[in-house]
């Protein structure tokens, strides 16, 4: 289902950047999204969006945001992916990410994106030239197996395909990362499966890794959830249910042990766990430039 609507303003300013890949200001092309995760934390009551389900479009985003550039004051990074993806399947059609992209290479300014989505790649042109500033992209994987992606994220493409797309990314020189948000207790909380994701992270150049060993839950989103764990894993609800009750926060089971693992892996490998961010670029450059003098 798809209601298309103009939106009165896009931008949103971010009251802690370092928070989320350094990210000044927020936007969304999209509310609702197809990719049907059955953990997506959005379908939360606190979102106030009644139907996750149903594709809302932003027709006017790019008018919209030119203005909203062109009127800025303060430059910083740009990011969108956060509430619901930027690449979402109505993408393919409406191309409204791609003409926000056009409008923030326009205007020159850094972007991160988190995305499901191996249709990034068609907007990889514009990427290039926004890089010429600063891009950064992180894809989601919470497993490497497509069998279950399937199952848990059942309108996305294949944890395959977001690995190469991190890989064509990569060897492009955009800085890339992998979120490896949520973790699902009983379900992906397995040291075979962290490895594997560190891996594959390590093979197609993926410097950074996003994680979160564990889940959230609550009211609407909690509901969803046991429906879907009814229909594709027969008793996990039993226990989630005993494990967690009403626990907003789910950890994993032996999230200490499964950290270690995988902090020993990224070590192995170069790979960072912090989130990168555009700030850190500028640091980088400042200090590589005072270091000059």
């Amino acid at each position: 289902m798809h209601k298309e609507i103009d939106a009165k303003t896009l931008l949103s300013a971010s009251k802690n950047p370092s928070r989320w890949f350094g990210v000044n200001y927020t936007f969304n092309t999209y509310r609702g999204c197809e990719h049907h995760c059955i953990y997506c934390d959005s379908r939360s009551m606190c979102y106030r969006i009644d139907n996750f389900d149903e594709l809302i479009v932003k027709r006017n985003s790019v008018e919209i945001l030119k203005k909203e550039l062109k009127n800025k004051r303060k430059k910083g990074c740009l990011g969108t992916g956060a509430m619901s993806d930027p690449y979402t399947k109505s993408e393919k059609d409406y191309m409204i990410t791609r003409g926000c992209l056009e409008a923030i290479a326009e205007y020159n300014y850094p972007v991160h994106i988190t995305t499901k989505s191996s249709l990034i790649l068609r907007d990889i042109d514009l990427l290039e030239e926004i890089n010429k500033i600063y891009a950064s992209v992180a894809i989601t994987i919470t497993t490497t197996d497509d069998n279950l992606a399937k199952v848990i994220e059942p309108g996305a493409p294949s944890s395959s395909e977001r690995l190469k797309a991190l890989g064509v990314l990569s060897e492009l020189g955009i800085c890339t990362s992998i979120t490896m948000m949520p973790i699902l207790p009983f379900i992906e909380d397995t040291e075979e499966n962290i490895l594997d994701i560190v891996n594959k992270a390590s093979y197609y150049g993926v410097k950074h890794i996003v994680p979160w060993l564990g889940m959230s839950l609550r009211d609407r989103q909690r509901d969803y959830y046991y429906k879907r764990l009814d229909k594709s894993f027969t008793g996990l609800r039993m226990k989630y249910e005993k494990s967690f009750g009403d626990r907003y926060s789910c950890s994993v089971r032996n999230a200490k042990k499964l950290y270690y693992s995988l902090s020993e892996a990224c070590s192995k490998y170069g790979i960072s766990l912090k989130m990168p961010s555009y700030h850190q670029k500028v640091s980088a450059v400042q200090l590589s430039l005072l270091n000059d003098i």
